[in-house]
């Protein structure tokens, strides 16, 4: 994803981006919630240094970090998105 065009990674309603950003905030929640942390979107984004110019890149960065501590991912959100991958011609 990170070596597509933007502009065509941030169109649609939702965006493609937008979609796999989801998925990585919602996963961050989750592994806050089974380690019993305090979460909320701020502490999320400041974990994903989401206010980095790359911000594909700080999504892939943040879907390993959450699987390699095998957080519970919302399988079917992240089945989707790859469909909406596909279906837009990105590679697998």
């Amino acid at each position: 994803m990170a070596a597509q065009d933007f502009n065509t990674l941030s169109s649609g309603d939702p965006s493609l981006l937008r979609q796999v950003e989801l998925i990585v905030i919602d996963s961050h929640r989750r592994l806050y919630a089974a380690e019993g942390k305090a979460w909320s979107e701020p502490i999320a984004y400041h974990w994903l240094r989401y206010e980095d110019p790359m911000p594909v890149t700080r999504l892939a960065e943040g879907l390993q970090e959450l699987l390699r501590t095998r957080t519970n991912l919302d399988v079917e959100a992240v089945d989707k998105a790859c469909a909406e991958a596909r279906k837009r011609g990105f590679p697998n």
